[in-house]
């Protein structure tokens, strides 16, 4: 089940996975996604961070796997999507910061539960300021809106 993920990161998605779906076992099956699509896209999709989640044969839904910056460092988010692109989880894997951890709050990272392709979302509008966060507030809502302008032309694709 491991696909390159670091061992610690490939435990919290699999819990995750376990959490959302309500499954037990379940394959993860790496996307790959020619180079000449992925330039188009918004958000970044490179080996090891779009996999489909199977139970037996049957598709359940997406994780997505990335980085986004905080002040001086980066963290790193897991989005889970049902098998029709639609945002079932978020949730932050790893702050490297002191402050502006908040934004792994389930109740901040609610937010973008049931969000998909064509959405958008806004700092401050539909999205829910965090005092003290404000640069990570606005690297997740922007690697949201990349990540939902992508799936959005990934499906228009036939890609998903």
């Amino acid at each position: 089940m491991s696909f390159g993920l670091p061992k610690n990161i490939q435990k919290k998605v699999d819990k995750e996975i376990r959490g959302s779906f309500n499954i037990e076992t379940f394959d993860f099956t790496e996307v790959i996604i020619d180079s000449e699509i992925t330039e188009e896209l918004p958000s970044e999709f490179k080996e090891n961070n779009l996999f489909k989640i199977l139970n037996d044969t049957n598709l359940i839904g997406y994780a997505y796997l990335s980085k986004a910056p905080s002040k001086t460092a980066e963290f790193d988010y897991l989005v889970l999507l049902d098998k029709d692109l639609i945002v079932v989880k978020s949730k932050v894997l790893m702050y490297r910061e002191e402050y502006g951890g908040e934004i792994g709050s389930k109740r901040w990272l609610k937010q973008f539960i049931g969000k998909k392709g064509g959405d958008h979302l806004k700092y401050g509008d539909n999205i829910m300021a965090i005092s003290g966060a404000t640069i990570s507030v606005r690297s997740m809502t922007n690697a949201m809106n990349d990540l939902l302008e992508s799936l959005k032309i990934l499906h228009e694709k036939n890609i998903l």
